[in-house]
């Protein structure tokens, strides 16, 4: 049998059957993903984006207006001046009298008049003045709800500290710290019930290092207790933390 004209074909199925296992094994088992660490550290700072400002002014009582009185006026004062001082002028010499007692009493009268008079006169308006305190930013402190440790499941191995922080709000964070997994392809994070249903958070940001997830506001976490890194491609879990 003459297989010097079949090897061309041996060869292109030969090529074909490489490029198939080759597929298999890392683009859909992943196998080198094994064999490769994806580290991060992720901070838990600036986790939350509410904060509580309060603003306070304070106002200085306006001042009371008063209203200009009347002058007063002595009506002996008004009598006196209203007289002609050429009907007491003397008729009878040129010399001009020494002034008496009754014209300083009179000259007294007048300053005092307009003493009381420039007394009574409407004061100045005074606007009042606006004191505004800075505003004060309080950064709510953060608690821990609930938290676990990690343990690997089938054989593979995963460890560190999983933690749900709270600021008071409804935000909600997933915190892994001192984590480090098994690396594997298409690895999520779940929060898993006792009847096997899940939320996921996403993909897992690494499989080394601290790391941040942020919990949807409707998942109750007395339900989904349970945090679990899964390998979605095969259905199978790599590790898992219950949170209390």
């Amino acid at each position: 049998m003459d297989l010097s004209n079949k090897k061309p074909q041996i060869a292109i199925v030969g090529i074909l059957g490489i490029a198939v296992l080759a597929w298999l094994a890392f683009g859909f088992f992943g196998i080198h993903t094994a064999f490769i660490d994806n580290e991060v550290n992720e901070s838990a700072d600036g986790l939350f984006d509410t904060v509580e400002v309060v603003e306070t002014a304070e106002t200085a009582p306006a001042p009371e207006t008063l209203e200009p009185a009347e002058p007063v006026v002595d009506e002996a004062v008004e009598d006196e001046a209203v007289v002609d001082p050429a009907e007491e002028a003397p008729t009878e010499t040129t010399v001009a009298p020494e002034p008496s007692s009754e014209t300083g009493t009179e000259e007294t009268e007048t300053e005092e008049a307009e003493t009381e008079e420039a007394d009574t006169a409407a004061p100045e308006t005074t606007v009042p003045e606006t004191t505004t305190v800075a505003p004060e930013t309080t950064v709510p402190e953060i608690v821990t709800l609930a938290s676990g440790s990690f343990t690997g499941t089938n054989d593979y191995s995963v460890a560190g500290n999983a933690a749900v922080l709270n600021n008071g709000t409804e935000q909600r964070f997933l915190r892994f710290t001192q984590f480090e997994s098994q690396n594997g392809p298409d690895l999520k994070v779940y929060l898993r019930a006792a009847d096997g249903s899940f939320v996921s958070l996403g993909d897992l940001s690494g499989n080394i290092g601290d790391q941040n997830y942020e919990i949807p506001v409707d998942v109750d976490l007395s339900v989904f207790s349970s945090v679990e890194i899964w390998c979605e491609r095969f259905n199978a879990g790599f590790g898992f933390a219950n949170l209390s």
